[in-house]
């Protein structure tokens, strides 16, 4: 069974999968799949006579009083009544316990019907291309929902959903894993069509929001009050206070040293909505939303922004401390190495006795390089020596940073394994390199690619409805 949750942000409906098995909405809740509802309402090919008789019938979906049946055709697969019933429960569940209840009408059966056959054609998909999401990926992220739980391990999560329902771990862990293949799908999709030039980045770089990309870490104080309703609907009386409790806020923060909790609890006063925030800490600029980080970047230490009005609420911002970082100096070491491959033609324990063989061959003098150009199995560096050039922390696999970590200048390591079969490394050399223009273009090819792929990842998922059989049963 599929659960949705449903919220608002800017009248657009987000629909996010999760599980109801006993365990917090915030853990349970799938990050991976929230699209808008504007562009899932334009995923039913069918007829404006259909449509309309479609939301007619929903209107009258409950749960008593109705039998199950098809509620959609999805290419090959289909979509009940019981599934379309669930979600809709799940979502009003999920959006009381955020505090904004949703009425059960034709529009709300409308949209989660719609994320319940864009979910299927995307599963659809996973399958026939067949992605499979990685064991330690899921694992990871059940512990997070673990440690969210106040439990200390998966093993004691699984068995506290299952002595609330029997099965429910299973199911969990199936969604999790559906989440993640969506996921990879996705980023596969939009990878594809999102194309970002050297060009395209010289002339980021060259803009007003590439400040944003300098190593400075800025302390902030960032407070929000929230509006009392959604911001289509408040009152002018109801933005007013808002405002002003945001002002009240502001004058309070511009005194030096202020307390931010003393200056929250003195502003809170009357008004219905706890004040969200407070220190946020130390973090860079580009780790930021956009539309934050070109407000902090401007403010100078113990200044504090005019009131940021948004759509979720207004927003206060003060400038604690700064540290400035212009330069971006990493570490990196000069490594060789011999590898001899683990595959259907040489099994793992041919494979070790290979790099014992040639382990054996250094200590007895031989010559690292000329071993690995006569016997390593990589053909990238085997010509060369061995030889990798200049290697950065990340840019490897983990047992292989660890032995170049371990490994002394001059020498060489023991053999270890990693996915792609036995190693002996060599370090050469290490240094601290200046890598302040690679980190600049890195995170200016970044944002251009969060500009960019929500509408890649839309336009794909048009072009994916667009080419399915869809039909909505009356």
């Amino acid at each position: 069974m599929r659960f949705f949750c449903l919220t608002k942000t800017n009248r657009a409906v987000l629909l996010s999968l999760g599980m109801s098995l006993g365990i917090s909405a915030q853990a349970a809740i799938s990050e991976t799949t929230a699209m808008p509802a504007t562009s899932t309402q334009a995923s039913v090919q069918t007829s404006s006579a259909q449509t309309s008789s479609a939301q007619t019938n929903s209107a009258r979906l409950s749960t008593t009083g109705s039998s199950d049946g098809i509620i959609a055709l999805v290419n090959d697969n289909v979509i009940l009544k019981s599934d379309l019933i669930d979600a809709i429960n799940q979502t009003q569940a999920r959006a009381r316990a955020a505090g904004t209840p949703i009425a059960n009408s034709p529009q709300l059966q409308s949209e989660v019907l719609n994320a319940l056959i864009l979910r299927e054609l995307q599963l659809s998909l996973v399958n026939r291309v067949g992605i499979k999401p990685d064991d330690a990926a899921i694992n990871q992220r059940l512990a997070q929902i673990a440690q969210a739980e106040g439990v200390t391990s998966i093993a004691a999560l699984q068995q506290r959903l299952d002595a609330s329902q029997a099965g429910s771990y299973a199911a969990l862990r199936a969604q999790l894993i559906e989440d993640a293949a969506i996921q990879a799908l996705q980023t596969r999709q939009v990878n594809n069509r999102v194309r970002i030039s050297e060009q395209d980045i010289d002339a980021f770089l060259a803009s007003p929001e590439a400040k944003r990309l300098n190593q400075s870490e800025y302390q902030t104080i960032h407070v929000r009050i929230p509006y009392i309703d959604d911001y289509s609907r408040l009152s002018q009386a109801q933005r007013d206070e808002a405002l002003k409790v945001a002002q009240a806020l502001r004058t309070r923060l511009l005194v030096p040293n202020a307390d931010i909790d003393t200056a929250i609890q003195e502003v809170q006063g009357d008004y219905p909505i706890p004040l969200q925030g407070g220190d946020m800490g130390f973090h860079k600029a580009a780790s930021l939303p956009t539309e934050l980080s070109s407000e902090i970047t401007k403010l100078e230490v113990g200044a504090v922004s005019d009131p940021l009005v948004t759509p979720e609420g207004i927003d206060i911002i003060k400038l604690a401390s700064k540290k400035s970082g212009d330069k971006v100096m990493v570490p990196q070491w000069r490594t060789s190495h011999i590898l001899v491959k683990v595959d259907e033609l040489q099994t793992d324990a041919l494979a070790e006795q290979k790099i014992n063989d040639l382990y054996e061959q250094l200590r007895a003098g031989a010559d690292f390089s000329a071993l690995a150009s006569t016997y390593s199995d990589d053909p990238g560096s085997a010509g060369r020596g061995g030889d990798l050039d200049w290697v950065s922390e990340s840019d490897t696999v983990g047992p292989f940073e660890a032995a170049m970590k371990n490994t002394e200048v001059g020498d060489y390591s023991l053999p270890f394994k990693t996915q792609f079969g036995w190693h002996i490394l060599k370090v050469e050399d290490t240094r601290n390199y200046d890598a302040s223009d690679e980190y600049r273009r890195s995170m200016a090819r970044q944002t251009l690619y969060q500009r960019l792929s929500p509408q890649a990842r839309e336009d794909w998922l048009q072009e994916l409805r667009a080419s399915s059989y869809i039909q909505v049963i009356e």
